[in-house]
């Protein structure tokens, strides 16, 4: 018997002549769905800024953002950031206003002595930011002082405040908090007789809590979600969030990512206490830039890449300084930075590359050591493969009657796309493991179908291993 043609807009009862024809579009997407990633960046902005606290802006380039969220600032140096290291970043900032009543500014300093007995050059970074004063013969502390509290405090995107001292230069951070103490300061004349060196920053207390942040976004789709802060308390937030948006019934499915350049044991103790297979921790051993520079260039880099399997190993982050030798890890703490949730950065003709990208995701809920989601491609791949199979079954089945013949249709339209994402190389083994999709009507629910969807994920090429035999 032909199965009767079914129309929305055009009624059975029509008794009126005429010729009624309507457009049916269910069928008209038979590809996967596109992937662009979309990135959500969150930092301290300062009182200077214009865009109001907590209210998300997009931003299609760094042009505006010293303006928007305060000169100096850390949203205004990690918006920078990121797009120097992906200039066609669909960006989200939400900048938090500083909680001058629970943080304390960090606070360092230049220390000059001396009075200059040749001409000479004073230079110094503080941050991301270099400066440079000429020394005249005869230079003093307070002359130097003077222009370079000048310098630093025009140059229209410096990260701290600076005072003239007795004997130097006094420097505030403009955003408070314990990330302000990763503000590193290096200075040197070479002007005689002229003594320099430099006051780390510190004393910085009291990450402002990111809550009400994640809060104002919540409802809206960000496949990548980086947050300046590593500190326990809002890396704790940004995984429960992470995991609460991209449940099963939420289904935005997205990655946190988070940063950090002190020592292994530093990043270690951030993953562990996280050990979640959609946070990724990257890590720049003993890094001149802040945390913050360091996830913000991650995060850019990973919405870069819209295919969910392939690996983002080799891919350079930008804006980083080269460390001094002496901090590059050997091979046995990056491959125990691996086993321990943590993505290590490595130096590679003069540049910062990504080794290979893992979660924060080591251990089940036992105890026992878990590869399930190591790569963070893994997780990418299944919110895609979920994304594709959403997309068609809301496409093809908007209105759908729940007969017996329903479960095989259904079934045919999700094993198209699990076709179609091995032919794009994100699922393999689909025609072999077509047994184990199912499509069967719920027991109890009469309007329900329940499906069991196998996947696959294409792996990543990380290891290589190869003998070479001798023959004389």
């Amino acid at each position: 018997m032909t199965e009767q043609i079914s129309f929305d807009t055009i009624s059975a009862a029509i008794r009126v002549p005429g010729r009624y024809i309507e457009f049916n579009t269910r069928n008209a997407v038979r590809g996967l769905p596109n992937n662009p990633q979309k990135m959500l960046l969150i930092a301290p902005q300062t009182d200077a800024a214009k865009q109001p606290a907590l209210t998300p802006v997009q931003l299609f380039s760094d042009v505006d953002a010293a303006e928007l969220f305060g000169a100096g600032s850390w949203a205004h140096r990690c918006v920078t950031q990121a797009f120097t290291n992906n200039p066609y970043l669909d960006l989200t900032v939400i900048g938090i206003a500083d909680d001058l009543n629970t943080s304390a500014r960090a606070r360092g300093g230049i220390v000059l002595d001396g009075v200059a007995s040749s001409t000479g050059l004073l230079t110094f970074t503080i941050g991301t930011e270099h400066y440079q004063l000429s020394v005249s013969t005869g230079a003093t502390v307070a002359d130097l002082a003077s222009r370079a509290v000048d310098l630093i405090n025009h140059s229209g995107n410096s990260q701290v405040i600076a005072t003239a001292t007795s004997n130097g230069i006094e420097l505030i951070a403009v955003n408070a908090g314990e990330i302000g103490n990763e503000i590193n300061i290096t200075v040197n004349c070479t002007a005689a007789d002229v003594v320099v060196s430099a006051k780390d920053m510190a004393e910085g207390a009291g990450n402002v809590d990111i809550q009400a942040a994640l809060d104002v976004v919540a409802g809206k789709r960000y496949h990548v979600i980086c947050s300046v802060f590593n500190d326990e308390a809002n890396a704790k937030l940004l995984a429960e969030h992470v995991d609460r948006v991209s449940d099963a019934t939420e289904k935005r499915g997205t990655i946190g990512v988070l940063g950090c350049n002190g020592t292994l044991d530093d990043a270690k103790a951030i993953a562990a206490k996280l050990n979640n297979g959609r946070i990724t921790l990257a890590w720049y051993k003993n890094a001149f830039e802040a945390s913050a520079l360091i996830v913000a260039g991650y995060a850019a880099v990973i919405a870069g890449e819209e295919d969910p399997a392939r690996p983002l190993n080799t891919l350079e982050i930008k804006g980083l300084s080269i460390t001094p030798d002496a901090d590059w890890p050997m091979w046995a703490e990056f491959n125990n930075a691996l086993y321990s949730g943590v993505t290590p950065l490595q130096i590679v003709s003069n540049k910062v590359q990504i080794m290979r990208a893992v979660s924060t995701y080591t251990t089940n809920a036992t105890g026992t050591d878990d590869p399930a989601l190591l790569d963070i491609t893994t997780i990418r791949t299944l919110d895609y493969v979920r994304d594709a199979v959403d997309q068609r079954i809301a496409l093809r089945f908007p209105r759908e009657k729940l007969s017996d013949k329903t479960p095989a249709r259904v079934r045919s339209e999700i094993l198209d796309v699990l076709n179609q994402c091995e032919q794009a190389e994100i699922l393999e083994e689909v025609m072999a493991n077509k047994d184990k999709l199912i499509v069967q009507r719920n027991a109890s629910d009469p309007n329900r179908l329940d499906v069991v969807i196998p996947a696959d994920v294409v792996n990543g090429l990380h290891v290589f291993a190869a003998r070479i035999d001798l023959y004389l």
